[in-house]
């Protein structure tokens, strides 16, 4: 099946990737082969990350494709393939995926957003640091060691203390570096 995607070559996304088996905690227990695989991946098929945070279950991404460039489906595909590889076989595998020689892993789907303008990317990039507190696993944003959130620290974009003392819907995140 062929799904209806957003394709501005050059443009970015915000994507969202989840595992099958969401009380799985595999993309942090395994980060280090997660980021060896994109990295692999992005050698041959490059594109800008502006953001990103892994979760044990899922994660989020903002990209920005190189010029003339929309084919974002294929570097997910091969991420996902390629992580999948590296993982010891061990997950539930149903009937259809078993018949189609597919891993259980993953969610077949993403979901991606077109980002619109520099108000639409400045919302996603805070949900995607906040997304650690939402789910609880941490207090504040710069706790979570598998996010981008330390990148933007570094580059005095963001303080240590961005977003603490906000509610647990993130609103109003505070000010940036």
């Amino acid at each position: 099946m062929k799904y209806r995607r957003a394709e501005a070559a050059g443009g970015t996304f915000f994507f969202t990737l989840n595992l099958a088996n969401r009380s799985s905690q595999i993309l942090t227990k395994q980060v280090d082969l997660l980021r060896e695989c994109m990295r692999r991946i992005h050698l041959s098929h490059p594109v800008d990350i502006v953001a990103m945070v892994v979760l044990p279950d899922h994660l989020h991404a903002i990209w920005t494709m190189p010029p003339g460039d929309s084919n974002y489906s294929l570097r997910w595909s091969l991420i996902k393939a390629g992580f999948s590889r590296m993982i010891t076989m061990g997950e539930r595998i149903n009937r259809a995926r078993k018949h189609k020689r597919e891993r259980g892993i993953w969610q077949r789907r993403f979901w991606e957003h077109q980002i619109r303008d520099d108000d639409d990317l400045a919302r996603h990039i805070d949900y995607i640091h906040f997304n650690p507190v939402k789910h609880e696993y941490v207090k504040a944003p710069a706790e979570w060691p598998y996010s981008s959130i330390h990148r933007y620290i570094r580059q005095g974009i963001l303080t240590p203390e961005w977003a603490l003392g906000v509610d647990d819907s993130g609103a109003d995140y505070g000010e940036r570096g």
